[in-house]
């Protein structure tokens, strides 16, 4: 069968983060599958299109999705077996899944965190799972982090977010990435 699409100009699912203070692009990884599809899953779903990014630190992360509780995150419907892979790893603009103190560092479906250390946080590797990276919008998640917040990193005022997939192809991706 004849390939409708030219070299070049197949299509990949790209993230899509709108804030209030702008747009957010992820690169999620196809090494990462299960963390990946999840992903795509939920945001699909509009899972968190009602939620916000509930913990903000300069020099750390913008985390989002559902908020840490004391009894952790214990639904099997929402635990993801970690993907470390080799090469990926928490450098400025990744993209990674949260977690609690867990043994088996399984990751919780709903929660991930953006890597706003210009330097990245190499301490996080083989811990946590990065499943893709920021290719425009690392500027919004900058300013996301700088927004007065309360003791718990929680930003004051709101940050809400509407996650979908938007398919994009090579050359529109290549255009999308943050210099």
């Amino acid at each position: 069968m004849f390939n409708s699409f030219s070299y070049g100009q197949r299509s990949s699912p790209i993230g899509l983060i709108e804030t209030n203070y702008g747009d957010i692009y992820i690169k999620l990884f196809e090494e990462t599958p299960n963390h990946r599809e999840s992903f795509i899953a939920l945001a699909k779903s509009g899972y968190w299109d009602s939620l916000t990014f509930n913990r903000v630190i300069p020099n750390f992360v913008a985390q989002a999705g559902c908020p840490d509780t004391e009894e952790g995150f214990n639904d099997p419907e929402y635990l993801l077996e970690p993907e470390f892979v080799k090469g990926i790893t928490h450098v400025y603009g990744a993209v990674g899944a949260g977690r609690d103190d867990n043994p088996g560092k399984l990751s919780a479906r709903c929660q991930f965190y953006i890597v706003q250390n210009k330097n990245g946080l190499h301490r996080l590797d083989n811990d946590y799972t990065v499943f893709g990276q920021v290719i425009s919008g690392m500027d919004i998640v900058d300013k996301i982090v700088l927004v007065k917040k309360d003791d718990s990193d929680e930003p004051l005022t709101a940050i809400t977010m509407k996650v979908s997939i938007v398919q994009m192809t090579k050359r529109e991706i290549e255009k999308l990435y943050d210099n």
